[in-house]
């Protein structure tokens, strides 16, 4: 039997939870409901799902704090979190991604639109193709088992920060635009701030630890990763 992308769907408005599992169930996914943070804990634990979306104004624990406690907790780091929030104002949006949320989607949004970005993180969640080793300095990172590490000590890494770190990697010593990074690592499928790839570049830099000098932030411009900058460490 073909497996269904199972979605958490953490709304405690009925009538949207009940719309939204109805278009997932039309379109090849395997909806599941939870009211509030309580449920939504109790279904995580017996099963992981796919992609969760996460209301942001919930009773009890709000989003933001389920999102940081299911980042911090190593069983549900990698499960992609999309959030969901009326709040659409920028401070809100990169509050949810510091959270954790790996895309962010305002209320009200046509289901077409929340249909592809859910498939839009999934892509991203997806394991690297090519199972290369690559190494740049101290810092070392194999596709195919989804590790890194810096100088042997192993990186702890969200799905977002593994891919971009592998994209840097692989195209070492050269400046990246915020546009490149979002055409390369997020495709043209859905219309994704570039703030985003700020958010992501900034915890991928704290995983980095010592190693973050390398990832150096060329003003005007955006991104490089350079070998050069393990000197400064």
């Amino acid at each position: 039997m073909k497996h269904l992308p199972r979605v958490l769907v953490v709304e405690d408005e009925s009538a949207i939870a009940e719309l939204i599992a109805v278009n997932l169930r039309h379109n090849g996914f395997e909806p599941v409901l939870a009211e509030d943070g309580a449920a939504a804990q109790r279904e995580l634990d017996a099963v992981l799902p796919d992609v969760v979306l996460l209301d942001w104004m919930l009773p009890g624990q709000s989003g933001l704090q389920l999102a940081r406690k299911w980042r911090a907790d190593p069983r549900t780091k990698p499960v992609p979190i999309l959030m969901l929030t009326a709040r659409g104002d920028e401070p809100d949006k990169v509050a949810g991604l510091d959270a954790g949320a790996d895309d962010y989607i305002t209320k009200p949004f046509s289901p077409q639109e929340l249909l592809a970005r859910i498939r839009a993180v999934l892509r991203r969640r997806a394991p690297e193709q090519v199972a290369d080793g690559v190494v740049l300095g101290g810092l070392e990172l194999d596709a195919g088992t989804r590790r890194a590490s810096w100088h042997g000590e192993p990186l702890k890494l969200g799905p977002a920060e593994f891919k971009l770190l592998h994209y840097l990697m692989k195209h070492a010593e050269r400046v990246h635009s915020r546009a490149q990074l979002l055409d390369k690592l997020w495709g043209d499928h859905v219309c994704i701030e570039e703030r985003t790839v700020d958010v992501h570049v900034k915890r991928l830099r704290e995983a980095l630890g010592a190693a973050s000098p390398m990832l150096e932030t060329v003003r005007g411009v955006g991104y490089r990763l350079t070998a050069q900058g393990e000197l400064l460490k």
